[in-house]
């Protein structure tokens, strides 16, 4: 069984939003966290749909990449309400990447983790992520409850590509009809997997993917064994 890292095994510590907050108020930008959320899952998304693409993150430059976090900056602002220009929304995202933040683990994957090894299952990680993430999972105490972490900075291909999924199989010794990925991206870890026929788990923890129904979606990792 595999999960995604960010947003469904780990958050940000503090609270993205939160961060994203406290960055807006030198502008005189009022957010709720609701219209915050809704503004990090329409960036997020539009992240993933970028690095599913010929230009994915990794293969930027400088210059693309400052472009890049306008926008997703602007998408963010846009979910709480706040229409931007790409200049302001790219000076909103440098006071965001100024305030120190870390990752904390959400309370329901320790525990989860826990009760499905117990059924002798083989537990991983896919992550897009440009670094090694084995310190960052002994850090945030996921080994030894996962078996093994995979990323795209290994890979060379990240999610939704096939490689970095074949991996992560040929990594738990199982064929693609018998694993699981569950993750919080629909184009990144749902669409992915499906490609190479994983069988797809939506984690919607926040309850804002209504409108997506070709897919079988859980709001916390507790109802993961059950759905099993």
């Amino acid at each position: 069984m595999f999960f995604d890292l960010y947003g469904t095994l780990a958050r940000f510590h503090p609270p993205r939003e939160e961060v994203q907050a406290q960055a807006c108020e030198p502008f005189g930008f009022k957010v709720a966290k609701a219209g915050l959320v809704q503004g990090y899952a329409m960036a997020d998304d539009w992240m993933a749909r970028t690095n599913a693409g010929r230009t994915p993150l990794p293969k930027m430059s400088r210059e693309q990449r400052r472009a890049f976090f306008a926008e997703y900056e602007r998408l963010v602002l846009l979910g709480a309400g706040i229409q931007v220009d790409l200049e302001t929304a790219g000076q909103v995202w440098a006071r965001v990447r100024k305030i120190p933040y870390g990752l904390a683990l959400f309370d329901d994957v320790l525990p989860t983790l826990e009760a499905l090894k117990v059924h002798g299952l083989a537990l991983g990680t896919i992550s897009n992520t440009e670094w090694d993430i084995q310190e960052t999972c002994r850090d945030l105490g996921l080994f030894p409850s996962l078996d093994f972490a995979i990323t795209s900075w290994e890979v060379g291909k990240g999610k939704p590509h096939p490689p970095i999924f074949m991996a992560a199989l040929e990594r738990a010794g199982v064929r693609a009809p018998e694993a699981l990925m569950v993750g919080d991206s629909y184009s990144s870890d749902i669409q992915g997997a499906r490609g190479v026929g994983i069988q797809p788990l939506l984690l919607d923890r926040e309850g804002i993917m209504a409108e997506i129904s070709d897919c079988p979606k859980v709001s916390s990792l507790t109802e993961v064994a059950v759905y099993l």
